[in-house]
């Protein structure tokens, strides 16, 4: 339906539009004034939009899709770089073996059809998973021990390119049999003497001091509790009745469990994965734009843009918890 639709249609419209006219965009990209015009009207026209509008001095302005255009335009040269630079590092042989790290809190199917998909992209190229916390694989990728990981916020350092995966809710785990259960929702109030057992701290830190900060801001102050090193322990100490936990929606649940939403509050767990921002095999961008849009197909990704502070946003909209924001 695009075939008529050319890279150098991009270059030069967002030439165009960023130096806002013909003659400056036209001795940057050296090539002549007429050139460019015929080239903006023809794309204009099959597109059936409409990028800038002319002043009387000669300057452009860009209409509101000639602003959008641009952030485009960025996006598919950028996808074209990657796309060349991933074939140039496998033709040279550059790209035998890859390390994906994913930790516990993350979803591990997430994770497997991360790998798979290298696999797919790269049949040749042997894929190494690992498993860990979150501090420690950031530390991996930073050091180059790694080459990229799946884990969640927050995360921040410079070094690191961080793309936003998938967004989860974060629910109340329960007994079936609990007098909760037979709640369509749980109340802060009801966290307040039975929300008893937790992740354990050193786990991911900042994560758990983000908990304790949206807990408080919601009325649930901690007494007494129990610390568990993987989210499956957490489960296995609510089974045996040693009260409720905080865990991410979607997760697989023992037959004895249950989950309830928190009324009142929208906490998310936010998945990322991250890689260097220098240092990284050239197929890894190829390969995570095709997972983010895959997940995206799938209906999986949310928009990271919707989500607000847990201390500013309204209650339907979710806030995340980057785990926790």
């Amino acid at each position: 339906m695009y075939d008529w639709a050319e890279f150098r249609h991009f270059r030069y419209l967002l030439t165009i539009l960023e130096l806002r006219g013909f003659r400056a965009a036209a001795e940057q990209l050296n090539t002549g004034q007429p050139n460019l015009s015929i080239q903006a009207k023809q794309f204009q026209e099959n597109a059936s939009v409409r990028l800038y509008e002319k002043a009387k001095d000669g300057r452009i302005k860009p209409t509101d899709t000639g602003v959008a255009f641009q952030f485009i335009a960025k996006s598919v040269l950028e996808a074209r770089e990657e796309a060349f630079e991933a074939l140039a590092a496998i033709e040279r042989r550059a790209i035998t073996s890859v390390r994906f790290g994913c930790s516990p809190l993350a979803d591990q199917t997430l994770f497997q059809s991360f790998c798979k998909m290298h696999r797919e992209l790269l049949p040749s190229c042997a894929v190494r998973p690992e498993r860990d916390d979150t501090m420690p694989l950031v530390e991996d990728v930073l050091a180059g021990v790694l080459d990229a990981a799946i884990v969640t916020r927050p995360i921040e350092h410079a070094a690191l390119r961080v793309e936003d995966i998938q967004c989860d809710r974060l629910v109340v785990c329960l007994r079936k049999d609990d007098p909760l259960a037979s709640k369509n929702a749980l109340t802060t109030l009801d966290l307040q003497k039975h929300l008893t057992i937790l992740y354990h701290p050193q786990r991911h830190p900042m994560a758990h001091a983000r908990l304790l900060e949206l807990l408080r801001n919601a009325g649930v102050e901690l007494e007494e509790h129990s610390r568990a090193s993987h989210p499956n322990e957490m489960q296995t100490l609510v089974k045996e009745g040693y009260g409720l936990a905080l865990i991410r929606q979607g997760s697989t649940l023992e037959s004895e469990l249950t989950t309830r939403p928190i009324a009142g509050v929208n906490w998310t767990v936010d998945t990322v994965l991250i890689y260097h921002q220098e240092r990284h095999p050239k197929t890894l961008p190829v390969l995570v734009r095709r997972f983010k849009r895959q997940l995206r197909k799938n209906g999986k990704q949310a928009a990271s843009t919707s989500l607000g502070r847990a201390s500013e946003a309204p209650q339907d909209k979710p806030t995340q918890l980057t785990l926790l924001s």
